[in-house]
């Protein structure tokens, strides 16, 4: 699919016929085209082909995509498509309008064409238009498409119309630029890239890496006017899906309550965000920056021992804390508590350490709170912004909006991947017409060459090695950990909160970079079979890219994100 996602901003027709083409099993070796703009058009100023569909060994057929639920042809001959206006121009006219445009483009390239079909027909995804739509001089039969189709088998569909297109031709037309069998797989890679070229713009890195900065400098400063609105309410959730800018707001909270002289906490759940966070955030006089586990640690006086387990880290240990904090010890009590990944936390006996940490408890206490409770908590917490609610009276939400990370064509792709309900609908960045790659493997092979040309392809771009991150689902026998591949070996460095150095190629699992981004970022062995809570470790691992996003997916797997049966 090019490209590798349909926008939500789609209508529902190509949205649906979008996702049965990308999960149809049967598509596998098919260049699709989405969207694919024609400026030099044989009837308007410009336009706009839906779909072109180019199929090894048939042809190509340009789609003209109809989602209206009405249509109806007046006596004078207009079209009215749904509820809009009457228009002398059909589907089928623009339909065909498209193509020749397309074709007049292709042959003024001077690419071959003597041996490709190039059609064209309307698909309306919402009718059943093959048995509505009468006999008419202005169509044929094979080139209406229609509800039932897409249900069925659209991959089929296709197959059909450019059968019977290609037989039409054969019969009608006595000229080699329309008959043969359509062009192979080679023919084929080069019709989608003369259709749709690849090129570069090459902007120098450090412009770059100062528009990154300076946007993300902006839409923070813009993102603290939520700190003042809430400035009056003693215990505040702020929620927001991913890159919504929570934990910068978090630390700028931490700052503000030391900034009046109170003494407090700047507490995370996962471990190396809390490193960055000591590191952006030192800890001072006021302030105590670090993971809420290791807060539990240094209350309690005890060092974990070397086999803890799940009981002890979710159990003993609170258990341990909160012991000492029942001490009436005043000094481990504070004025104010910030909370970054808090749906990581919302659970009771955390919450009841928290109770007790905080002066005023969850009822009276100075809390400030921030999380995503879209699908990033991938830890088995459950209902957490119940509980949260419930055990906090008089919290007050607010919800964060504005993605302020990603470039829109990665937002876009999260929502679609990950089923975001209503998903990323504002960015503050300005999107650079780059889309995120998802290149499929099959189940067991090597992903190393792939993982390889990636790099080489982002280090090409601009980025430094230690701009790219390296992210995997699979806590043991990722791609990083058991290549062959003997200059990943060499680069690869695993992650530990602190920036990496230059020349090193930093890689984590999905579940310990959470809460943390990069400029670039390949996410590896991507097979929802192998991983359990396959969806929200997708949208975690996806959101983490700032700029650039590659995917190595199963194939499988990727037919399933994209709506297809597994």
């Amino acid at each position: 699919m090019m490209p590798a996602y349909c926008p939500t901003t789609a209508p529902p027709g190509e949205k649906a016929l979008f996702a049965a083409l990308a999960a149809g099993v049967s598509t596998s070796g098919w260049i699709v085209l989405h969207s694919l703009a024609i400026a030099d058009h044989v009837r308007q100023v410009s336009g706009e082909a839906d779909f072109v569909i180019i199929v090894p060994e048939r042809g190509v057929l340009v789609v003209e995509v109809k989602s209206h639920r009405t249509i109806d042809r007046l006596t004078d001959g207009r079209w009215v498509l749904g509820n809009d206006s009457p228009t002398a121009r059909g589907p089928f006219q623009q339909a065909r309008e498209s193509m020749h445009s397309l074709r007049g483009f292709l042959e003024r390239k001077k690419v071959d064409l003597r041996s490709i079909p190039i059609l064209n027909a309307v698909w309306f995804t919402a009718l059943r238009a093959r048995s509505i739509l009468p006999e008419d001089p202005e169509w044929h039969a094979w080139q209406v498409l229609d509800s039932e189709d897409l249900k069925s088998d659209a991959a089929a569909a296709v197959t059909r119309t450019l059968i019977a297109g290609a037989a039409h031709l054969k019969s009608r037309v006595k000229h080699p630029s329309h008959g043969g069998g359509g062009p192979d797989h080679a023919a084929a890679e080069r019709l989608a890239h003369a259709l749709r070229p690849r090129f570069e713009l090459v902007v120098p890195p450090a412009d770059l890496r100062r528009a990154r900065d300076n946007q993300l400098s902006a839409f923070v400063e813009e993102q603290f006017r939520a700190l003042d609105a809430m400035s009056d309410n003693r215990s505040v959730l702020f929620t927001g899906p991913a890159g919504s800018g929570k934990t910068l707001l978090a630390m700028e909270a931490a700052r503000r309550e030391v900034a009046q002289g109170r003494q407090g906490r700047l507490l995370c759940f996962n471990r190396l965000l809390g490193r960055h966070l000591v590191h952006d955030l030192p800890s001072s006089s006021g302030l105590t920056v670090g993971t809420f586990h290791q807060e539990m640690l240094r209350i309690a006086g005890v060092r974990p021992p070397s086999d803890a387990d799940a009981a002890f880290w979710d159990r003993d240990l609170p258990n341990l804390a909160i012991e000492e904090l029942l001490g009436e010890r005043d000094d481990l009590v504070s004025d104010f508590l910030v909370i970054d990944e808090v749906q990581d936390m919302a659970r009771d006996p955390f919450l009841d350490v928290i109770e007790l940490m905080v002066d005023g408890g969850l009822k009276d206490g100075r809390l400030l709170m921030f999380g995503d409770f879209e699908r990033q908590a991938i830890f088995d917490v459950q209902d957490s912004r119940d509980r949260l609610r419930s055990r906090c009276e008089g919290l007050v939400v607010h919800r964060l909006v504005e993605n302020c990370r990603n470039l829109p064509r990665i937002g876009h792709v999260v929502n679609a991947f990950s089923k975001l309900e209503p998903g990323y609908q504002h960015f503050r960045r300005q999107d650079d017409g780059v889309d995120p790659s998802f290149v499929p493997y099959d189940v067991g092979s090597d992903q190393s060459a792939r993982v390889v040309d990636a790099v080489r392809a982002l280090r090409d771009e601009g980025y430094n090695l230690n701009e790219i991150t390296l992210l995997s689902p699979l806590r043991t026998a990722s791609l990083a950990q058991t290549t062959r591949d003997p200059w990943l070996r060499q680069v690869l460095h695993a992650a530990d909160g602190a920036p990496p150095k230059p020349g090193h190629l930093q890689h984590c699992t999905i579940h310990a970079f959470k809460g943390l981004e990069s400029p670039a970022v390949v996410v590896t062995d991507l097979d929802g079979s192998l991983v359990p809570n396959f969806e929200a470790l997708l949208y975690v691992g996806l959101t983490r890219a700032m700029d650039r996003l590659v995917a190595l997916i199963e194939s499988t797997t990727l037919r399933s994100a994209l709506g297809g049966a597994v």
